[in-house]
């Protein structure tokens, strides 16, 4: 995971949000849907092809009969305002739209070939210290991306984290940011959360 581990400062994106007071477009006018890739509590994974390019995106689907109540629809508003403002970051995965449709919301975004981080430690069963030391500082990586960025995520577990490719050395990225939040947001309703990551403090260091 060496090339998730430079350290490098986080890429400063201008600010880019959906105005939500407009529909989203069908997705069906600019992707086609293929085989599902996965399966959440509240969401399907799709493989989805751009027509006027034919390169292969992942479609996170959700429907709108989770969305219930008044705060299940501004958290999907706010996953796709944050995704949308993180866009450029390379240790976050690229977020290409938000799309709509009567029965869901699809979130297009970087097909990552690997898998996810759970399911590689589960494969390898184990990992040398060095290689434990990188994927640690690949995630912190991450939180201080994030954080530079003013975005808390708030749900930092190795599901969460995909691989770019199936090479040992790939890229480690962040993806899901359901239950993510702007920082300055919660102080002003003077909200306090705490960031959890997986590893101890010595492996950090």
């Amino acid at each position: 995971m060496e090339a998730a581990c430079s350290g490098a400062k986080p890429q400063a994106c201008p600010e880019s949000r959906h105005d939500s007071s407009k529909p989203y477009e069908d997705i069906r006018m600019h992707y086609t849907i293929g085989k599902e890739l996965g399966k959440g509590q509240f969401c399907v994974t799709y493989l989805c092809t751009e027509i006027s390019t034919g390169k292969q995106y992942a479609c996170k689907t959700i429907s709108k009969r989770k969305l219930v109540t008044k705060n299940d629809k501004e958290d999907m508003k706010r996953e796709i305002q944050i995704m949308q403002h993180l866009s450029g970051q390379p240790i976050i995965v690229e977020f290409k739209g938000a799309y709509e449709d009567k029965l869901s919301v699809h979130l297009v975004m970087e097909l990552c070939a690997g898998d996810e981080l759970f399911d590689r430690i589960i494969v390898n069963g184990h990992y040398s210290e060095r290689a434990a030391v990188s994927i640690c500082r690949a995630i912190v990586n991450v939180v201080h991306a994030c954080r530079f960025m003013g975005v808390m995520h708030r749900d930092l577990k190795p599901e969460n984290f995909l691989l770019s490719s199936k090479a040992e050395n790939a890229l480690l990225k962040a993806t899901d940011f359901g239950l993510s939040v702007f920082i300055e947001e919660t102080i002003l309703q003077g909200q306090s959360w705490a960031e959890n990551v997986f590893c101890h403090v010595r492996i950090i260091v």
